[in-house]
């Protein structure tokens, strides 16, 4: 099977390479990844597309270093704010919930391998801007109760759904989020968790 990894950054692809598997290395953030990952699938054709990367967690019910996958993601920042009061595009009549590839204003991955493995399941949220404010973690939780936030998985989502390719968006927890104290961070066991995980599902996919 012809297989394409992509991360943010070059850290996070520190797994053992295998046949028949190219990597893409997209940049930070939302507009990087829609432009290189529908940019690659233009040039080429996968059978199956991962994105593998850090996250940071709402909850310190996930462990620093666990690995999860995503079955549901968001824009969590799209929309509009008045007063500290945050409504997504949805709530502001300005997009329907059930627009392709929305549904009911999430991005869902129903593929089988999400049903079939032991990682556990997450719903996550994509955002611009990683912060340590209160306000923002507030607005998140109450709009979306999220358990994970990134800076690029709903980006992925939106392009592969859009484009009718498999795929999955695998996560390793390196911070909780709003803690912007790095020392605090498990970036290196996340990254080694994560890259395990890569290796197994690779192996399940081929």
């Amino acid at each position: 099977m012809n297989i394409l990894v992509i991360a943010a950054t070059t850290h996070e692809l520190a797994f053992k390479r295998s046949v028949n598997v190219e990597t893409l290395i997209t940049g930070v953030g939302i507009p990087a990844t829609i432009y290189h990952l529908q940019k690659k699938l233009q040039q080429n054709s996968y059978k199956f597309v991962i994105q593998a990367g850090i996250a940071g967690a709402f909850s310190n019910e996930f462990n620093l270093g666990q690995t999860v996958l995503v079955k549901q993601d968001c824009f969590g920042d799209l929309g509009t704010e008045e007063k500290g009061l945050f409504n997504t595009i949805f709530e502001a009549g300005l997009e329907d919930k059930n627009t392709l590839p929305y549904k009911n204003g999430w991005l869902y991955n129903n593929n089988d391998l999400l049903k079939n493995s032991e990682l556990e399941l997450v719903k996550a949220v994509t955002i611009n801007k990683v912060s340590d404010s209160v306000l923002q973690k507030q607005q998140l939780l109450q709009t979306y109760n999220p358990e994970i936030e990134t800076m690029e998985g709903a980006a992925f989502h939106y392009v592969c759904l859009q484009e009718n390719i498999p795929f999955v968006q695998i996560r390793s927890i390196s911070n909780y989020v709003g803690e912007r104290d790095k020392s605090k961070w498990k970036m290196a066991d996340a990254i080694s968790s994560l890259s395990t995980e890569i290796e197994l599902l690779i192996k399940e996919l081929s």
